[in-house]
């Protein structure tokens, strides 16, 4: 198993740009609120900072509440992860 960990690279990820996340799909849980999901492209993601929805419609600030990786609860969420994003009063739409 070492010598697999030291031929195989650990891949660069872009951490130190500003969040950037193409949602993939959102999930309303009941007693939770809205989870996005996607692929972390860039940045960190940490509990309790504010982030901006941008897209179709104008863009909206919201705080991240919660974030979790294959239903473990994390602090944050780095680029290269595939991550939901708890958001704090945001509807579905």
């Amino acid at each position: 198993v070492e010598t697999l960990d030291s031929y195989i690279p650990e891949p660069e990820r872009a951490i130190d740009g500003a969040f950037l996340m193409p949602v993939e799909d959102v999930f309303s849980i009941s007693g939770r609120g809205t989870v996005v999901t996607g692929r972390v492209e860039r940045g960190i993601i940490k509990v309790g900072e504010e982030i901006e929805i941008v897209g179709i419609r104008d863009t909206t600030t919201t705080t991240c509440t919660g974030v979790e990786m294959f239903r473990k609860l994390l602090d944050e969420g780095r680029a290269g992860e595939n991550v939901g994003v708890l958001l704090r009063g945001t509807k579905r739409d």
